[in-house]
């Protein structure tokens, strides 16, 4: 057997639905043994969970070197972050820790293998993705949020820190206190103490929440569902597949037909000039 018929069993092993079906319960059982072991337990079964978490450990560092051996380059599986960071996860894993505290920290390490369904699932990659794509957007939206907490947490704490000091005392918990109104956690409460004293109060709470709870957070939401929208594209674009590989291959041909009437058109004006 040659290396590329070998290199090629593993990219079909690789790409199985059973054997990635496989991958994910492994997974699941995996954070499933985390979860078992933070209840009161017989020791029988706590080594019997050590012996499982090994087998998950070493099935997880062969599956690691089928993608590294499908793949064929050490340097192409390094070019993928998610290789980076399953690799990362697999070797910590691989570490023995002994001592209670070292215990404590090889257990939490063990936890973030959970996040290893992210890199085999591609449908939560597309969503990472557009969580990230969408952080700079978000974090100016944010940025203005907090210019408007920050305008109202003062005029809240001029107005208010006489009738609950524990409310509108400063800035900083006038600030706490808007978020809890942005959550819409108890405000009502927070309102209607205030309306006691200044009964236009309402028109405070309700132009802060109008702001906050129904302008940014939507904003924020169509950030999201926008990068989201454009890593479908990018998808789509990869595999050939879908509404925008549609649009750009009837956009690349429609160029190609362009270029071929052009041409067409030059010779028959060269034969027309010779037949005259």
């Amino acid at each position: 057997m040659t290396l590329s018929q070998f290199q090629e069993k593993f990219i079909r092993l690789r790409n199985n639905g059973l054997f990635q079906s496989f991958i994910i319960t492994v997974i699941i059982v995996s954070a499933l043994l985390i979860g078992v072991q933070t209840y009161d337990i017989p020791e029988w079964l706590n080594h019997t969970i050590a012996i499982l978490d090994w087998f998950i450990t070493i099935f997880f560092l062969i599956e690691l070197i089928i993608r590294l051996i499908s793949i064929g380059s050490l340097r192409r599986f390094l070019k993928d972050p998610w290789n980076i960071f399953d690799s990362i996860i697999v070797i910590t894993s691989l570490i023995p820790f002994e001592g209670h505290e070292t215990a404590l920290l090889g257990r939490l390490l063990r936890i973030f293998r959970v996040l290893r369904l992210i890199s085999i699932i591609p449908e939560l990659r597309l969503l990472l993705n557009a969580v990230f794509a969408s952080i700079p957007k978000v974090g100016y939206v944010s940025l203005l949020m907090f210019i408007i907490f920050y305008i109202y947490a003062a005029a809240g704490s001029l107005f208010f820190s006489t009738i609950n000091p524990e409310l509108w005392g400063n800035i900083s918990i006038s600030m706490l206190t808007l978020f809890r109104i942005a959550t819409f956690e108890g405000w009502t409460d927070v309102m209607y103490e205030s309306m006691t004293v200044y009964p236009l109060s309402w028109m405070y709470y309700l132009s802060f929440i109008f702001i906050v709870a129904f302008i940014f957070l939507n904003m924020m939401i169509g950030i999201v569902v926008d990068s989201l929208h454009v890593e479908h594209a990018k998808e789509d674009l990869e595999t050939g597949k879908g509404e925008t590989a549609e649009v750009h291959w009837i956009k690349e041909h429609t160029a190609d037909m362009e270029l071929r009437l052009k041409r067409i058109e030059k010779l028959l004006e060269a034969q027309v000039k010779k037949s005259k």
